[in-house]
């Protein structure tokens, strides 16, 4: 795979992630807690639940990215502040291995089967816990404001 392709991956992957810090700067403290339902995880945990599966990820394909990162412990809750950071760090992180991904000719170790299908898996996976996050602040009363709710579709200007 040629690098010029780590370019338009590369750039996906940071559209994604500035939507994740979007949709955070739009939630407010209550929201952060809320469950859906009232059970499962709260909002904030749900997001660094995202984060934590960046990590497993970088510590089996490129572990060497994975020193900077700290993980959240399950029986911590964290603060927006630090899933902020968490989600920005990590997502340099998998941008970089990613970008050494499609230097490597597309593999990614311990994924299957190349580097592209390895970014849609992520996307998908993170737009999964996006989605139960907009319904878990809609059941607690404390919907996204419409904007929001529309501009996390916005590839175009994020």
């Amino acid at each position: 795979m040629p690098l010029a392709a780590a370019a338009p991956l590369v750039e996906s992957w940071a559209i994604h992630n500035r939507i994740h810090l979007y949709l955070l700067d739009a939630i407010s403290p209550a929201g952060f807690a809320a469950k859906a339902g009232g059970k499962g995880r709260a909002v904030g945990t749900a997001l660094a639940h995202v984060h934590n599966v960046r990590l497993m990820w970088l510590k089996s394909a490129a572990p060497e990215l994975l020193a900077p990162l700290k993980k959240f412990e399950s029986d911590t809750t964290p603060t927006a502040d630090e899933v902020r950071s968490a989600l920005v760090a990590s997502g340099s992180a998998i941008a970089e291995l990613v970008t050494s991904a499609v230097a490597d000719g597309g593999r990614v170790k311990g994924f299957k089967p190349h580097v592209t299908a390895f970014v849609g898996y992520l996307i998908a996976h993170e737009a999964h816990h996006r989605g139960q996050i907009t319904l878990a602040l809609r059941l607690a009363g404390e919907p996204l404001e419409k904007t929001v709710a529309y501009g996390l579709w916005e590839w175009g200007s994020r």
